[in-house]
């Protein structure tokens, strides 16, 4: 039973072009040492309808039955990532492979390749993610997508134990770092051994492009600063996401609040998240167009959202951020008692905004979201619409 299991794990590998028919062999022998086996016979067996959940389970249940892994989600999690790597590509190949195919085919082949690897190593668990819940609803804002995610794994209550007991430690410094490309995980970290991270330079620094484990929309991916660096809405970020966009404008890339009061998320960590999908906002139309006095060159509106959310539009990217940094200067200290809108109490910040970009035919395209822990639903279209800038 084990070495079938190898054997249809290898074959796996090489059918999804993880593996090289050359390595066959090399391979094979790498899992056998994960499987803490000296011993293979080829065996005979159908190798024409693979199911990497099933495979993958039973080497796993091999693994509890030797004692080389405890028999729970998390220890399954970290040693079933530990396999999946014995076939993966090093990060070497994976990049030269993503930066030849950008090169001759375009950034649009270029990320289909990546993306079918992330599935295909198990980085995404494709079949944890058919669990999630998807549906969509219509409203006159358009048709909405509604999701729950059941694809990140409960933490047992072993696991919860032996988090809180296990040594901490600062190696990555967090789940978004560099570091953790290759990273055999532990019991209060996840595994990341068959994680590869394409780099990439955005305002003139080193940056990395990945995707989500846990997908949420078509391609989700995450573009992360090289550096453990703290997130902060400014004009730099402007400059980074149209850097992006401009390497891969089949994309969107938008950036979480910088506040936790607003519901930031990993703030610790520079970081944009973006994909190959269209939300209803991008859809949704126009209701009032104005002009910024300064700036007629650029189109400027108010979206029909239940949010504040102004649509930029220029064929000039940086026309865009000079005038998303006025709006992110004024919205930061603006402050309207009778509509409850206060830039800040006590010393802290309330205002902010989580800008989504994108390519749209020639225009370049950003979309402010007014972001506040004290919402009015027409905040952002007042301070856009005054004249006394």
């Amino acid at each position: 039973m084990l070495q079938e299991s190898i054997k249809k794990l290898v074959q796996y590998g090489i059918d999804m072009g993880l593996t090289p028919e050359c390595e066959r062999i090399y391979t094979t022998n790498l899992l056998l040492e994960c499987m803490k086996e000296d011993e293979y016979i080829d065996p005979d067996c159908d190798l024409s309808n693979i199911i990497l959940e099933d495979v993958l389970k039973e080497l796993l249940d091999e693994a509890v039955n030797r004692g080389i892994i405890e028999d729970s989600v998390t220890h399954r999690d970290l040693f079933d990532t530990k396999l999946m790597n014995q076939l993966c590509p090093r990060p070497k190949q994976v990049i030269d492979d993503f930066n030849r195919i950008y090169d001759n085919h375009g950034p649009i082949a270029a990320t289909d390749y990546f993306y079918k690897l992330s599935k295909a190593s198990d980085y995404i668990r494709t079949y944890r993610v058919k669990k999630d819940l998807k549906w969509t609803c219509d409203t006159e804002y358009g048709t909405l997508d509604i999701t729950i995610n059941l694809s990140k794994p409960e933490k047992d209550p072993k696991a919860i134990a032996a988090a809180k007991n296990a040594k901490q430690s600062t190696y990555p410094k967090c789940q978004l770092c560099m570091e953790n490309e290759g990273y055999a995980g532990r019991i209060n970290h996840p595994a990341r051994e068959n994680h590869r991270i394409i780099p990439i330079t955005i305002n003139n620094s080193n940056w990395g492009f990945q995707y989500s484990p846990y997908v949420y929309y078509n391609e989700h991916c995450i573009v992360f600063n090289g550096e453990h660096t703290p997130m902060k809405i400014e004009r730099a970020t402007f400059v980074k996401l149209f850097d992006f966009i401009k390497l891969f404008p089949h994309y969107f890339l938008g950036s979480n609040a910088d506040l936790p009061i607003v519901g930031g998320s990993i703030l610790s960590h520079d970081h944009f998240q973006g994909g190959h999908y269209t939300f209803a906002m991008e859809k949704a139309p126009i209701i009032q167009e104005f002009t910024v006095k300064g700036y007629e060159d650029v189109k400027a509106g108010i979206v029909k959202w239940p949010l504040s959310v102004i649509r930029l539009q220029c064929k000039d990217e940086t026309r865009l951020i000079d005038l998303a940094t006025n709006i992110l200067d004024k919205w930061r200290n603006y402050t309207d008692e009778e509509a409850y809108i206060f830039a800040e109490t006590d010393g802290e910040p309330h205002n902010t905004i989580t800008p989504i970009a994108r390519k749209r035919g020639d225009y370049f395209e950003l979309d402010p979201l007014e972001s506040t822990c004290r919402h009015a639903s027409l905040a952002l279209a007042v301070v856009l619409q005054r004249r006394d800038w």
